[in-house]
């Protein structure tokens, strides 16, 4: 946070610190997905699915429902990769900064 801070001042913007945590977590993701050398059946949703995230957060604050709804999907189609599992934490953690998941 003290360094959005610091970046509002020098630049005169300001980014929300969840943003760009979730940012940073999507492009790990991504990169780590695109080298690993198996395929699965839904690697293409979860491509898709990271995509879609980094596409909103660079245009601001996304919305929670739709961060949720991706995050489920990346997961689902990940599945049991163990190899991706840190990094698709890390996404999850990210997310979940943005609210709380509804209760039923």
């Amino acid at each position: 946070m003290v360094r959005s801070l610091r970046q509002r001042a020098v630049t005169g913007s300001y980014e929300d610190p969840r943003v760009t945590g979730l940012r940073t977590a999507v492009s790990r993701l991504r990169r780590e997905l695109a080298t690993y050398p198996a395929e699965f059946p839904d690697r293409a949703i979860a491509e898709d699915e990271l995509a879609a995230l980094a596409a909103m957060v660079t245009h601001g604050t996304p919305e929670a429902p739709r961060l949720r709804r991706s995050l489920l999907l990346i997961a689902g189609s990940i599945g049991s990769v163990s190899a991706l599992a840190r990094s698709l934490s890390e996404v999850r953690r990210a997310v979940e900064l943005f609210g709380e998941t509804p209760r039923r």
